[in-house]
């Protein structure tokens, strides 16, 4: 019986031949093949770390700026530099409820605002323990400015702060705090001896207990000025801790600061372009510039990546050379 032959085409043979040849190579120079495939590999794996990392660092921090809110911005009171050739000292000035009001009135790219009282010397206590953290008298618009998620009951309105009501709203880690397994609607807490009703709680802001918004009870701004007023030599009545407000839109921030600071310095009595007079700080200039710093950061990595992965394409480069 016959038997077959079978025969391969000239293009597989060739292809067949090449990659013998490329094998028999490469096994002749196991340490060279070697090193130039682990050139290859680090070159990749370096890139995608670096750039990975950079990108991790810029999202983490965005996260973290969220958990304040967006686009907010702090007003506080400063301190007035003399004129040049003036003989007058530096003054310090603070921001007021009338500000505020005229921010209101005036500013037409702010969207929301609340006055703010913030003070740390206030004694917290309920039934069954004190807490330490701070007390802060806010209005119910504050809500719009400021990332605070609600876990239970509600949040101040407008006729707790008309009618000076004895509310709160109490932080996560407060609670935990004060009412350690006990439920806290309906319950009361003294302030400074004070009775005041729980009527809502917050839920946890960001991942660890060290958030301070965890740590705050908030109570009607005007229950705040009446009874927990800020006090000190030449301070105004309607003095506040600072002003928190936010603009429409990312877009409108630059306007929003520039109304603000004109506002200020006209009720101040000092010059508007003297930035030094401002403490005013917020979450999207902090935004922008913290995203340059990863953007140059990325650059650079991505860089080094770049040529740890140009270094092993010489390597391949160099076992070509060598094979033929």
């Amino acid at each position: 019986m016959p038997v077959l032959a079978f025969s391969l085409p000239p293009n597989m043979r060739t292809l067949f031949d090449i990659i013998g040849q490329t094998l028999q190579t490469l096994w002749g120079h196991k340490l060279r093949s070697f090193l130039t495939m682990f050139r290859i590999a680090w070159g990749v794996g370096s890139l995608l770390l670096l750039v990975g990392l950079g990108e991790g660092f810029r999202s983490g921090n965005v996260k973290q700026l969220s958990t304040m809110g967006e686009n907010i911005v702090w007003v506080n009171g400063g301190w007035i530099p003399p004129l040049e050739g003036s003989h007058q000292k530096t003054r310090p000035y603070q921001v007021t409820f009338k500000d505020l009001i005229d921010i209101r009135r005036e500013a037409k790219h702010v969207a929301h605002s609340s006055p703010v009282i913030q003070k740390q010397d206030i004694k917290i206590q309920s039934q069954y323990q004190s807490s330490g953290g701070q007390v802060i008298g806010i209005e119910p618009e504050f809500d719009h400015v400021r990332f605070l998620p609600m876990a239970g009951g509600r949040w101040i309105n407008d006729m707790d702060n008309s009618q000076k009501r004895h509310v709160a709203v109490i932080g996560w880690e407060m609670r935990k705090n004060l009412f350690p397994g006990h439920p806290v609607l309906g319950e009361t807490v003294l302030l400074n001896g004070m009775r005041f009703d729980v009527v809502g709680y917050l839920d946890t802001v960001g991942k660890d207990e060290g958030n301070s918004t965890n740590v705050r009870l908030y109570i009607p701004y005007r229950t705040m000025a009446e009874f927990f007023p800020i006090k000190g030599n030449n301070i105004p009545e309607d003095t506040l801790s600072f002003i928190n407000y936010s603009p429409p839109d990312t877009a409108s921030h630059a306007l929003a600061v520039s109304e603000i600071k004109h506002i200020l310095a006209r009720n101040h009595n000092f010059d508007e372009t003297n930035n030094d007079a401002f403490e005013i700080w917020d979450t999207a200039k902090s935004a922008e510039n913290v995203g340059r710093i990863f953007t140059a950061m990325n650059t650079f990595l991505g860089s080094v990546g770049i040529v740890t992965l140009a270094l092993g394409a010489i390597g391949v480069v160099n076992i070509m050379l060598v094979s033929v």
